[in-house]
């Protein structure tokens, strides 16, 4: 029996809504069998408010595993830190257990430290939503100190009264909006977050200023091609040496906002390091560059919290889905107002609210 079948309703991550290259074969083939697909990325609220995600079980495994990923990574480059004792998230039976195992981690970091010539230590979120708050979550463990993105500078100050930023007893977390990403093209235009959301195309990045202070960075904004790149192969090739050790992206857009996110990685293999000057890719942890954490289905890592809180959010939208009648015109078919926002494709043709990826087909074919 084939996987997918003529006249049924499908609902699932159909990552098409972007108009993925990769993913316009399986909207093509939905629509040629008459078929209707619900996506749960777009079930929201009328404020535009998602409901039913996965984003905090991505950002919490994330986490995990990039803090997994950074001991033996340091290990690599000689250094035995406390990290060592950690495991991936798919080896912890809850992320309570995970959190419990990381604050006896964070406990010994304090008293014995990390690498003295590796600090400060600067954690970077980009991003504040679902997915980074998770990933938060896991750090906070940890012990920490928040700091603006435009104070990162004076961590490099040696003066004696700043003397304990270069502290390998803690680590720093910053985060970073969508101000300290971008800046207009137009230097007479000034930064505005819903003009961003909407015209992307009028601005590049400026993150560049704060990539020399971070150790590790997680991946968490959500991307388009249109917005511009944050971490790119050519600012690293024109680096001889860099502070930065890990990226974790979670978000994982292919060639995306991390332009060396060449693949997606699977749970038993996550890692691979970019060398940005013969721009190759080696999987797992050894090898010089930088470490790239692209694991595209996190959440899997932690099946029974995420499992249990997703199915809390998505039953209270079941009997609208089941009920729903498609003998009749979509306008008419009952479906509830938040799922009919997240209606793609109905029996085999776009909905008016994305009729916008026909170009994206075209393209395709």
């Amino acid at each position: 029996m084939p996987l997918l079948q003529k006249d049924k309703t499908y609902i699932f991550f159909s990552h098409t809504i972007k108009g993925q290259e990769y993913n316009m074969p399986l909207l093509k083939k939905l629509m040629d069998l008459n078929a209707t697909l619900i996506d749960y990325e777009a079930i929201a609220n009328e404020d535009g408010k998602r409901l039913v995600f996965f984003g905090k079980y991505a950002g919490l495994a994330g986490m995990i595993d990039a803090l997994y990923g950074y001991g033996i990574r340091l290990k690599n480059l000689g250094y035995e830190t406390p990290l060592l004792k950690l495991k991936p998230a798919y080896d912890y039976k809850s992320v309570e257990e995970a959190k419990e195992e990381i604050a006896k981690v964070g406990k010994e970091i304090e008293v014995n430290g990390m690498a003295v010539d590796k600090a400060p230590f600067v954690f970077g979120f980009m991003g504040y939503g679902n997915v980074s708050q998770g990933a938060q979550e896991i750090f906070d463990v940890l012990p920490h100190k928040v700091i603006n993105p435009d104070d990162l500078k004076t961590l490099d100050d040696t003066s004696a009264e700043l003397s304990n930023h270069k502290s390998n007893n803690f680590f720093y977390k910053v985060i970073f909006k969508e101000e300290h990403l971008v800046e207009t093209k137009n230097t007479e235009d000034k930064f505005e977050l819903m003009d961003y959301f909407t015209h992307p195309e009028k601005y590049k990045s400026r993150f560049e200023e704060y990539i020399p202070y971070t150790s590790m960075l997680i991946n968490a904004i959500y991307w388009t091609e249109a917005s511009p790149r944050f971490l790119t192969k050519e600012y690293f090739k024109s680096k001889d040496e860099h502070k930065l050790d890990v990226i974790c992206d979670i978000t994982c857009d292919i060639d995306g906002a991390v332009e060396f996110t060449v693949k997606s990685t699977p749970s038993d293999n996550p890692a691979y390091v970019y060398n940005p000057k013969d721009d190759s890719v080696t999987d797992g942890y050894e090898g010089n560059g930088i470490l790239d954490i692209a694991v595209d289905n996190l959440p899997t890592e932690l099946p029974r919290n995420s499992s249990i809180e997703f199915s809390d959010a998505l039953n209270q939208f079941v009997p609208g889905i089941v009920n729903a009648d498609k003998t009749k015109s979509f306008e008419e078919s009952g479906f509830p107002p938040e799922i009919k926002g997240a209606v793609i494709v109905y029996n085999g043709e776009l909905t008016p609210k994305y009729k916008y990826l026909e170009k994206f087909l075209k393209n395709k074919y």
